[in-house]
């Protein structure tokens, strides 16, 4: 089911929205496309787009909607702005892990994000992690938060060694 929402988040790509909307709603369970709109001759001046080329994708990742924007080479997405997933295990964690990065840079790898082959940053977040690292005036929550700033993707059962010592 549609959220409805008065803010939906739009993600500016050059021209890969489709590409992008299609490969985030391969890996969401419970996702789909709901709209593409494509651009017409009117404003070819501005937008410089071929009339019948994909102008927006609109999609839904577990019930929240998103825009995808073939806005041209102007902008490109930053790590300034993450989306996070909330994890119930390891088995979650790895799953997310692996297709959010695939093709993604490596180097963008740290601390539980991982940044797709488009430049969209994810947070791949144990829930548990909360409980872990929620006062850090406590040495095992410190041990813990010590432990996830030394890693890529989050592993549980270090961040639970970690915490308890």
């Amino acid at each position: 089911m549609t959220m409805i929402s008065k803010i939906t988040p739009c993600l500016w790509f050059d021209h890969q929205a489709e590409e992008a909307a299609n490969f985030y709603v391969s890996i969401f369970k419970n996702s789909r496309i709901t709209e593409i709109s494509r651009y017409s001759e009117v404003g070819q001046e501005q937008h410089g787009r071929p009339a019948g080329s994909v102008m927006v994708v609109e999609f839904e990742l577990e019930g929240h909607r998103f825009t995808g924007l073939n806005g041209g080479p102007h902008f490109t997405l930053s790590p300034a702005i993450s989306f996070q997933i909330d994890c119930a295990d390891q088995a979650e964690v790895d799953y997310f892990w692996e297709k959010l990065g695939e093709g993604g840079p490596v180097e963008a790898q740290q601390c539980g994000w991982v940044q797709d082959k488009f430049g969209l940053s994810w947070q791949v977040v144990p829930s548990i992690l909360r409980d872990l690292t929620k006062d850090l005036s406590d040495p095992r929550c410190k041990r813990a938060f010590g432990a996830m700033m030394q890693m890529k993707k989050l592993d549980i059962a270090e961040l639970k060694k970690a915490y308890e010592g």
